[in-house]
């Protein structure tokens, strides 16, 4: 059975967010949630017997699609599934702050922008409730469900792809016309820097073995077809590549993000 698409309105420029339901072997569950809003609520309460929800499975702990699992947890006792690297960032939440503050510095970013940086990651903003009794999804997912996870990051470190029989919730790793951000993180299983680029060209290998599934995203309301994404996402990666190298030899990395962006970013969340 391929799960329904439910669309919820997001206050964040990404717009809508997609979330999908279906019931297997007579078990109700909801591949992420959308953000913590009131409409968002209201639209799980009229269009669900949310008594019957026993799954919540979390593509990736962004607030747009995470953001009402710890609600779902509390109010109707369902069973919450984060990836395992998101479970890392709750449990060392502060420690990650610290190494995404060091390595800011490190790289040429005043302390006053690190700084902004963190108290704007710190924010119910970026990261609301956290459920309280989460399993891992790639540990603890029924196998009776019939789901198989593919570990896909590159949007974040921990973004995970869930596969039935004809069917991928990719979350945010294929999007049309949308391509992953440069990102700055701290791999929570070394302690090192996270190379996002760099782990979403193995991903860009494990989506090309979805070339026979109905592909579920996140945001958009279809792709043109898993071959045209992969070749739109190699392009962008390579320009972008090329584009960065042209001054990466001479300048530190805001002066690189002020060469190639100018004035148009504002915020410090925009800079990782």
């Amino acid at each position: 059975m391929q799960p329904l698409q439910h669309t919820l309105p997001t206050p964040y420029p990404v717009g809508p967010v997609h979330c999908y339901s279906a019931e297997i072997n007579g078990e109700l569950l909801l591949i992420d949630t959308g953000p913590p809003m009131e409409e968002g609520k209201k639209y799980l309460q009229q269009h669900f017997d949310l008594q019957r929800l026993q799954h919540v499975l979390i593509t990736h702990c962004h607030i747009d699609h995470y953001g009402l699992a710890a609600w779902l947890e509390r109010e109707y006792d369902c069973t919450i599934y984060l990836p395992y690297r998101d479970s890392l960032k709750i449990a060392n939440h502060s420690k990650r702050l610290d190494g995404l503050t060091a390595i800011r510095q490190e790289i040429g970013f005043s302390a006053a922008f690190a700084e902004a940086f963190r108290c704007e990651m710190d924010s119910d903003l970026v990261f609301p409730e956290f459920p309280q009794q989460f399993k891992i999804a790639e540990q603890e997912l029924p196998p009776e469900l019939g789901i198989e996870i593919l570990a896909c990051p590159g949007h974040s470190q921990s973004d995970l792809v869930y596969v039935g029989s004809n069917w991928a919730a990719t979350g945010d790793t294929m999007l049309r016309e949308i391509f992953q951000s440069p990102m700055l993180d701290i791999d929570l299983k070394t302690g090192k820097r996270f190379h996002n680029y760099a782990a979403y060209c193995d991903t860009i290998l494990k989506l090309a073995t979805l070339r026979d599934k109905q592909i579920l995203p996140g945001h958009n309301g279809y792709i043109i077809g898993v071959d045209f994404n992969i070749s739109y996402y190699t392009d962008k990666l390579l320009k972008r590549a090329k584009q960065s190298r042209k001054f990466s030899a001479e300048l530190n990395a805001p002066e690189v993000v002020e060469k190639l962006f100018g004035d148009s970013i504002q915020e410090p969340f925009q800079n990782i």
